[in-house]
């Protein structure tokens, strides 16, 4: 029997690494007998226009320049795959996320019918975030961008979404096919804290490069520098925070100066590290190195930076939106709704620097904290693991 036979657009792949890229890699890693190729924007003149990536043969599209190359996926990507599918006749083609690269395939697939085309949400963002391309303006928004965004919605054959936040978000956008709830997932292995010498070694040491003193309480988030994550929010509740809690910045964006300023006007500057792009391969090093994990985000998708953080057995502070509420539950909200869960973390309010200073406080004083720990890790154990998510993925691709 011939090798399954795999399609992927993915508007940005490895190097350039968030929760979309990071699933893909992750999935398509554990489906033997199947053959992945991938096309995505090149996004850096260095990197070579095909690669083999673990089991992922990429091909980079474009010349080597970020925006630019994204709008030439969108709009030649489809030729790419046209030029594949005559030598490889694909049997699947997965778009990753509704970006640049689903407009390239729902093209190809406009093409060629006969490839199954599967649609995987993954979006953080709210879709209002596309009108930046057209500088906010609404009638060019309405008449330019909309129409090809939703191109994918109309031409799926089946969906899968990481959070039933998005599952609804997909069928308000007219997709009538088949969706299925697959969640991202987390490498246990990677990241659960053992305790050993070595491990308690490697903490001292990182904590040391930090400059850490002892008895410092040090809150971590990795995340994109940018408005709906929220991290200006966390830096301003540092004020109200006793001066031994730190804040380790673990990622980049286009914030990350005025997030430098806001610190140095707010007067904690020396409480606030910023360590720009660690790769996820060192993140696990980093999150066990600190006490909690935080992001007061305005929107998620899915948000899989919390469930590496709670593999890691740290407590997680996050805000109820999207995604999240799929997964974290806490104390009071559980206490307030009635709701049959066991807690797993805290909840604070978007955009509310008071909210966030109180629930940090809580969850220092709180006495069933290593309760909600061990909660939140047995959860992440049984539902989230990636062998079991590239199971679920492997059988939606087998779906006739």
């Amino acid at each position: 029997m011939n090798p399954q036979k795999i399609l992927i657009f993915s508007t940005a792949y490895c190097p350039f690494v968030g929760g979309a890229e990071v699933a893909v890699k992750e999935i398509t890693d554990r489906i033997v007998d199947t053959q992945f190729d991938l096309i995505t924007a090149k996004l850096d003149r260095k990197l070579p226009s095909i690669e083999k990536i673990g089991n992922i043969n990429v091909y980079r599209v474009g010349f080597g320049f970020k925006t630019l190359d994204k709008l030439w996926l969108a709009l030649f990507g489809h030729r790419k795959a046209a030029k594949l599918y005559k030598e490889k006749k694909y049997d699947v083609v997965w778009s990753m996320m509704a970006s640049q690269a689903s407009i390239a395939a729902a093209k190809f697939k406009i093409k060629e019918s006969k490839p199954k085309l599967i649609l995987t949400m993954q979006e953080g963002d709210e879709e209002e975030h596309l009108k930046r391309y057209v500088l906010g303006v609404n009638f060019l928004y309405r008449w330019l961008i909309k129409p090809l965004h939703l191109l994918v919605f109309q031409k799926a054959d089946f969906g899968t979404a990481i959070s039933n936040y998005l599952i609804e978000r997909m069928r308000k956008n007219g997709v009538d096919v088949p969706i299925e709830l697959i969640p991202n997932g987390v490498d246990i292995n990677k990241f659960e804290i053992r305790n050993s010498k070595s491990e308690i070694e490697e903490r001292k040491k990182i904590r040391q490069e930090l400059e850490l003193k002892e008895g410092d309480i040090v809150l971590v988030t990795s995340s994109r520098l940018v408005k709906k994550n929220g991290v200006g929010d966390v830096i301003h509740a540092l004020t109200k925070l006793s001066e031994n809690i730190k804040f380790l910045i673990l990622g980049e964006g286009y914030l990350e100066e005025s997030l430098k300023l806001k610190a140095k006007s707010l007067k904690v500057s020396d409480r606030v590290i910023f360590m720009g792009l660690v790769s996820h391969q060192s993140l696990p090093k980093y999150l066990k190195a600190c006490d909690i994990f935080i992001r007061a985000s305005l929107s998620e998708g899915f948000g899989v930076s919390f469930i590496e953080a709670m593999a890691a057995k740290l407590p997680v502070i996050a805000t109820p939106v999207g995604g999240i509420t799929d997964f974290l539950f806490s104390p009071a909200k559980l206490m307030c709704s009635g709701i049959d869960a066991i807690a797993t973390g805290y909840f604070c309010e978007p955009e509310n620097p008071e909210s966030i200073v109180s629930t940090v406080q809580k969850v220092i004083s709180d006495p069933n904290k290593n309760q909600i720990i061990e909660n939140a890790y047995k959860m992440v154990k049984e539902k989230y693991d990636w062998d079991l998510i590239a199971k679920q993925m492997s059988a939606v691709f087998n779906i006739k």
